[in-house]
């Protein structure tokens, strides 16, 4: 356990380090009930670490409506994982893509996408999920297609809001050698106001 404890000491020093860039002082990044992280007064951010890696990624909420990252390492997913975490058709569209492109762990990259859909999803903005509370999403409640030749997957929420149709988070994501990262970025008004 040292391990873990000493990665999510690393991922908040990385989250201080960011915030240090707008202008707030150290200090700690208290948890809510859930465990994610909560920001300063204008701040939008998502922090990741596992074996090896840690980051976080901050914004001003000006500018951004929310942020979630994941970190993953490049390896496949446990023996049943991939059916608990995915529909049947998603599951079946890995198990095409490992057959077909083998040189990335795409069990293991549809869950970081999850994750980072999950994460930005905690605390969007008020447009996305018409505001109020949500019930809370299960990884079969968020449904990830890959764009396989632009590094791109798009997340759809299925469940979890009053939301008057399944909204959709755009995501990029990143296969190294040892390392699979995840991002999804919602911007802080939705594209068709103009703004």
């Amino acid at each position: 356990m040292p391990g873990r404890v000493r990665e999510f000491a690393t991922g908040r020093h990385c989250a201080r380090q960011a915030l240090a860039r707008f202008g707030i002082p150290p200090g700690p990044i208290l948890r809510d009930a859930h465990g994610a992280p909560l920001w300063p007064d204008r701040i939008k951010g998502s922090i990741t670490h596992c074996c090896g890696y840690r980051a976080a990624a901050v914004a001003e909420e000006s500018s951004v409506g929310a942020i979630g990252i994941d970190a993953e390492p490049h390896t496949a997913l446990p023996p049943g994982v991939l059916g608990r975490i995915s529909v049947p058709y998603e599951a079946e569209g890995i198990r095409g893509l490992l057959r077909e492109r083998p040189g990335v762990r795409w069990d293991r990259l549809l869950f970081s996408a999850k994750e980072s859909a999950y994460k930005a999803w905690q605390f969007p903005p008020p447009w996305l999920r018409g505001g109020g509370d949500q019930q809370e999403l299960d990884f079969r409640d968020i449904v990830v297609s890959f764009d396989v030749a632009r590094g791109a997957f798009m997340a759809r929420i299925t469940a979890g809001g009053p939301a008057p149709t399944e909204p959709h988070l755009a995501g990029r994501w990143l296969a190294g050698v040892d390392l699979l990262v995840t991002t999804v970025v919602v911007p802080a008004v939705p594209a068709w106001t103009g703004a």
